[in-house]
This record gives structure tokens, C-alpha cells and sequence, in this order.
């Protein structure tokens, strides 16, 4: 199966970003990608962390999920739609939501990021529950893909790449991570964790991320990449707008499991 992560540099406007996705997308279908998977925060990079409240929706409803739908539909790809705001019971507070699209069209999966972000390095706050509601449930989904394979695909949102815990009950073929890494902790731990989870689940690991500097003046980390089930990486982005597309190999996927059956000595 082939498949692509766009890696974005979202802006403070949502239909800006909501133009740079569609196009985006567009060029990985012409690529023949088959799976297509936006960043976290690709609809809106706010000047203030509370400035995705003034567009978050209702779960089914808006103009996000509508221009998503649309995109999956008019490519005839899977659309993974990293993460938009969608209501919650709080009306301080939104999830941050990642959602499924089928080539038809179709919402067929939604996952609420559950761990959320906190960090003080001196220079650098943030604060993801101050105006985010965490999920509670992991999510999983299936993909029957023109090569006949029927991909487990685990689904996850950034912070959440730091709790193995998540990704172990997935019990997924392919992981994704859209995210929107800060620079500094990017730098230092993106590469490192995204190949940790693939080699520990021996699945693939494909992270579309932002990546370069935003409105508000925060910059992200970008290197966008697609990871194999032996750790390796088979494609990956630097800064800025791009698209990143490879081959996913089912067949590959069952040899690695078959010659290192780590998953069935776990004990615990």
C-alpha cells in the first residue's frame, strides 16, 4: 500500500490551511497514494492556544469536516484529518480530534488525543488541558487496501508518542502520529521515539508533523517520516510544506514478525 504524510506550517487562518491541505492531498493521490494523513493542528495554528475554540465544531457538522470529506471523496483516498477542535461537554475546553475519512467520504473512525502536553523549559509554556478535554479510549480501525492486505491502523496525536502503553493496545500493523512537535523536543527526541515505537510493536510508523515557523512565532520541528517495522526510515521531510509518499509492504510486515516473534513472548 502506498502512503503519504503531509507536513504542513498551518497558519492563524483556517481556510488558508484548509486550501494548503486540500492541494496537498491532491498531490499525493497523483502520487497514488492510497492513505493520506494530515498533521496535528493542520486546520489552524491559532495566535493563542484559545483561539480554537472560535472554530471548533460539533462531531458530524462544519465547514473542516465538510472541505475533509470532500477531499477524500474527490481523490478517492483515506483521509486521516490529523486533528481539528471538536466540541465537548466544557465550553472552556475542546477535544483534539483526529478523524477518518473514506474514499467515499465516510467518517468511519475517531480518536480524542488522551495525553495532553505540559511544558516549562524556562522560555517555553504550554499547557494543553488549560483549553483541551483529553480522550479516553484508543482507537484502531481497519483498511482493506488495493493490495489485498486488511491494515490494522492505531491511531494516536503527538504527546501521545511518549506512552508506549497507548501503542501496545493497539495491536496495530501501522501507527500514526500526526503531530505539531515544539523544536526543541523534537530535536532531541522525534527521530528517537517514532523508531522506538516501531521497532517495540514491530508495525510501521508514519508522522505527519508541522514543521517550520508559525504565525504566533512558535516553531515546530517538522521531519515528517515513515518508519518500517525494523526501525528504519523509509521517508522523511525537513522544514516547511511537503509530501512525503512510500510503499507500505504487508509482505515485509509479516516476515519481520515471523523471524523476531517478540510480540507473542510478552509475559505482561
Amino acid at each position: 500500500m502506498k502512503m503519504a504524510v503531509i507536513q504542513m506550517v498551518s497558519t492563524a487562518r483556517v481556510e488558508d490551511n484548509l486550501q494548503a491541505a486540500r492541494a496537498a492531498v491532491a498531490q499525493a493521490a497523483q502520487q497514488g497514494a492510497e492513505l493520506v494523513v494530515l498533521p496535528e493542528y493542520f486546520c489552524l495554528m491559532g495566535l493563542r492556544d484559545t483561539d480554537k475554540r472560535a472554530v471548533q465544531e460539533p462531531w458530524g457538522e462544519g465547514p473542516i469536516q465538510r472541505a475533509m470529506a470532500d477531499a477524500a471523496r474527490a481523490q478517492g483516498v483515506w483521509l486521516v484529518a490529523g486533528t481539528l477542535p471538536l466540541q465537548s461537554s466544557d465550553p472552556q475546553r475542546v477535544f483534539n480530534s483526529s478523524l477518518v475519512f473514506s474514499p467515499q467520504g465516510e467518517c468511519v473512525a475517531r480518536y480524542d488525543k488522551i495525553h495532553l502536553f505540559r511544558l516549562d523549559n524556562g522560555s517555553e509554556q504550554f499547557d494543553e488541558a488549560r483549553t483541551i478535554m483529553h480522550g479516553q479510549q484508543p482507537v484502531a480501525f481497519d483498511l482493506p487496501s488495493r493490495d489485498g492486505h486488511r491494515w490494522r491502523v492505531g491511531m494516536s496525536v503527538c504527546y501521545d508518542l511518549r506512552f508506549p502503553e497507548l501503542y501496545r493496545a493497539l495491536n496495530a500493523d501501522l501507527l500514526l502520529v500526526p503531530s505539531a512537535f515544539t523544536w526543541g523536543t523534537g530535536e532531541a527526541h522525534w527521530e528517537l521515539l517514532l523508531r522506538a515505537r516501531a521497532v517495540e510493536n514491530l508495525a510501521f510508523v508514519a508522522a505527519p508533523a508541522q514543521g517550520g515557523t508559525h504565525d504566533s512565532g512558535r516553531r515546530t520541528w517538522g521531519h515528517s517520516m515513515i518508519v518500517d517495522p525494523w526501525g528504519q526510515v523509509l521517508a522523511q521531510c525537513d522544514d516547511g510544506p511537503a509530501v512525503a509518499c512510500c510503499e507500505l509492504d504487508a509482505a515485509q510486515l509479516a516476515r519481520r514478525r515471523a523471524q523476531l516473534p517478540a510480540l507473542s513472548h510478552r509475559t505482561l
